[in-house]
């Protein structure tokens, strides 16, 4: 299996394409998904699953143009519904673009597929309601959104954010991953479980 970054839009959202025999998954397309279908072409790839792990604006800028380019809905958690109404969710705050409307279908924790793959959702709010985390075990990575980066954790000053559920989300969801599990955020550098557990000063002492 393979994964490929491609920051998007911009605030250079990471979007992820987790491949394996011909087909992908493609998670967060936060901008003009042109480079991401270049990609796709290229790798001779077929999309199979769109993936939100939340819906705020530079996470979703995309959903629109690459789901009627490749034909494949988009998941998500019912519970980001309500932000669709927002700037947060629809684009357009601080002269950033508007996000083009977009169908989802609602995607509910548990073990599912995607292409193949084995893939375990978990709901982890904290940074949004409805924030999900993708964990494909035969890929050894799980793709968290704004949870967690690289020795930091995302804001929880946004409408249906919280500090306290957040870290619970990420002792509950990320840190029983296995220690070497990658974990890619939804901007910066990918690091590890081991590391945000030894690393991270959110989590110190824990």
């Amino acid at each position: 299996m393979t994964v490929k970054t491609i920051p998007l839009g911009p605030l250079e959202t990471n979007c992820y394409v987790l491949s394996h025999n011909g087909k992908a998954v493609v998670v967060d397309p936060g901008g003009d998904p042109g480079p991401l279908l270049e990609y796709l072409e290229q790798e001779g790839l077929t999309v199979g699953a769109i993936l939100n792990t939340h819906l705020h604006f530079d996470h979703t800028l995309g959903n629109k143009a690459l789901s009627d380019a490749v034909g494949v809905s988009i998941r998500a958690s019912e519970r980001d519904r309500p932000l669709l109404e927002t700037e947060l969710g629809r684009g357009g705050m601080m002269g950033l673009p508007d996000v083009d409307e977009y169908e989802f279908t609602a995607l509910e924790p548990g073990e599912t597929e995607f292409c193949g793959m084995s893939c375990s959702v978990f709901a982890t709010p904290g940074h949004s309601d409805g924030s999900l985390t993708f964990y494909f075990p035969d890929a050894g990575c799980a793709f968290v959104g704004d949870l967690i980066f690289y020795r930091s954790i995302g804001r929880t000053d946004f409408p249906g954010g919280s500090l306290e559920v957040l870290k619970q989300s990420v002792k509950d969801h990320i840190f029983t991953l296995p220690a070497d599990t990658i974990l890619y955020p939804g901007h910066g550098p990918e690091t590890s479980v081991s590391d945000e557990q030894n690393h991270n000063p959110f989590f110190t002492g824990l």
